[in-house]
């Protein structure tokens, strides 16, 4: 891997405004990702994951409404800072998304075909035979029989296609960064496994970073190069995989990994509570 950072988010800070009233969603988080890298940030529901997300190509809604502070860097340059014309660029092209909920993130007008193919267009102009880009894209997510399905829409697909569907969009466009925000929440246990198995697959032949938000430990440890873990805004533990997984110096994140499903035991209901940490029976 490069010694130089693919990202590098220095004290990241997000509020939301409403009337007198100001919510910190996010508050001075910091982290890099090298170039091949996959990191997890592993937080529960509300913790500011996927805000952090979405802030790093301005996707957040603009001042008042929402403020940001810090730097989000991809090679070298702040994205905070671009133009809009350019950040738009970047957005889809260097760094792509996939979510948790294909079926809303997909537009239930247009078929699988057409917006593989719109997000093609508008990211590499080059193409010219974006049809066959299409085909390809599909192929390469595992897609049986990818001319029907690009003649689909997203209603006749399974949550499992849809979430290939895209995956396969999200890589048509040659992405250096893809951010996977809870890309296997919607889904049931099987399709899970596929899922990250396909992503796995698709990082070690692309040699592509990843930013994965999820609040599961349990798809993290086979996956993940490095964990950052997140609590109310804020990084409370980071390292590698390894170590997280064998010591672990926050409560939080102790008990998250005790949420953890393991075949034959009974496992315990994460709170929080203010300040205070409790598992529950």
């Amino acid at each position: 891997m490069s010694a130089e950072p693919l990202l590098k988010v220095q004290d990241l800070s997000i509020t939301f405004h409403a009337g007198d009233r100001a919510t910190v969603a996010a508050q001075d988080v910091s982290f890099s990702i090298a170039a091949g890298e996959v990191l997890a940030v592993v937080g529960e529901s509300g913790s500011g994951k996927s805000v952090s997300a979405l802030a790093l190509t301005r996707l957040l809604p603009p001042a008042p409404t929402c403020t940001v502070t810090g730097s989000v860097t991809l090679d070298g340059v702040n994205l905070l800072g671009l133009p809009e014309d350019k950040l738009a660029k970047i957005r889809g092209g260097s760094i792509a998304y996939i979510f948790q909920e294909p079926g809303s993130s997909l537009n239930p007008v247009y078929t699988i075909g057409f917006q593989v193919g719109e997000a093609i267009s508008l990211h590499r102009p080059e193409v010219t035979d974006v049809k066959g880009e299409i085909i390809r894209a599909l192929q390469e997510v595992h897609i049986n029989e990818p001319e029907r399905v690009a003649n689909q829409y997203p209603h006749e697909l399974s949550g499992g296609m849809q979430q290939r569907a895209m995956i396969a969009m999200a890589l048509a466009c040659n992405p250096r960064l893809l951010v996977a925000d809870e890309p296997t929440t919607a889904l049931d246990v099987t399709i899970q496994k596929e899922i990250m198995d396909l992503l796995a697959r698709l990082r070690r032949e692309r040699g592509m970073s990843i930013l994965l938000i999820t609040h599961n430990f349990g798809i993290v440890a086979n996956f993940a190069d490095h964990v950052q873990v997140m609590w109310k805004g804020r990084i409370v533990e980071h390292g590698t995989v390894s170590e997280i997984m064998k010591t672990q110096a926050h409560p939080y994140t102790r008990a998250l990994i005790a949420c953890i499903p393991r075949l034959g035991q009974r496992r315990r209901r994460l709170t929080t509570l203010t300040d205070e940490l409790k598992v529950s029976p």
